[in-house]
This record gives C-alpha cells, sequence and structure tokens, in this order.
C-alpha cells in the first residue's frame, strides 16, 4: 500500500510540473497550437481542433531528450 502512495505523489508532483509549465508557456506567446499544419474547422455550432503539427513537432523533442538521457545513463 506504500508503494501505492508514493506513485500516486510521484504522478500528482508530474501534473503539477505539466500545469506550471503551461502556465508558463501559455504567458509566453509561442507559436505552439498554431503551427502550420495545425486543423482548426469552426462549423455552424461545433469547432473541431486537431494540432497535427504540434503534436508531430513534441514528439521529435520527447524523442531527442529522451535519447540523450537515454545516451549519457549509459
Amino acid at each position: 500500500m506504500a508503494d501505492l502512495g508514493k506513485l500516486l505523489i510521484f504522478f500528482g508532483v508530474l501534473l503539477l510540473a505539466a500545469g506550471a509549465l503551461l502556465l508558463v508557456f501559455g504567458r509566453m506567446h509561442l507559436p505552439i497550437g498554431r503551427l502550420p499544419g495545425d486543423f482548426v474547422y469552426r462549423g455552424k455550432h461545433t469547432t473541431l481542433y486537431f494540432p497535427l503539427m504540434t503534436s508531430i513537432l513534441l514528439s521529435v523533442l520527447l524523442t531527442l531528450v529522451l535519447y540523450l538521457i537515454g545516451k549519457f545513463r549509459h
């Protein structure tokens, strides 16, 4: 039961850090979410947003960061 508690605390801290980063990046006016290749459809009563290019960019950056972390750990 103690391991589950530690895991929940870890994920809570991780979510808190992610939320803080989103707040900071939101105030920096970065074009994340408004890149060319991010699709927005605005209908009469609905809006559909699909951030394709933002997802690809974040995937490449995370892959690079995790690769470098793995490279330096060995």
